[in-house]
């Protein structure tokens, strides 16, 4: 019985590997087996870090509303509680836009949540 290779399927499988680990530094990007090992590295860190991005877009933008509502003489979790209060659903990404880039906007929201 004659031997089975399997030559086009294993250097599609190499091609692809050394092809996505492109860049990469030295041997990560050379060797077969280091590259194996560092695409599974990063696979890991991209799948981590989808998430830690949503957190961290939302630090951000809380203390982007802090300090501009400090500005206003209020702090952020009275501002947020007071918005609740009047039930206005605004969320922390379109407040902290406003408080960087269009402060007068920022002005009449804080405004109208603290007023009496």
């Amino acid at each position: 019985m004659p031997r089975s290779q399997n030559k086009v399927a294993s250097h599609r499988r190499r091609k692809r590997i050394l092809a996505r680990a492109k860049g990469y530094w030295g041997a990560r990007s050379k060797v077969l087996t280091i590259a194996k090992h560092h695409l599974e590295k990063a696979e890991q860190h991209a799948y981590r870090d989808r998430r830690l991005k949503k957190r961290e877009f939302r630090r951000l933008w809380i203390t982007r509303i802090n300090a501009a509502s400090r500005i206003h003489g209020t702090t952020y979790s009275k501002l947020i509680d007071a918005l609740n209060k009047k039930q206005v659903s605004i969320n922390r990404k379109v407040l902290a836009d406003l408080a960087s880039h269009h402060p007068e906007a920022f002005a009449e929201v804080v405004k109208f949540a603290t007023a009496k």
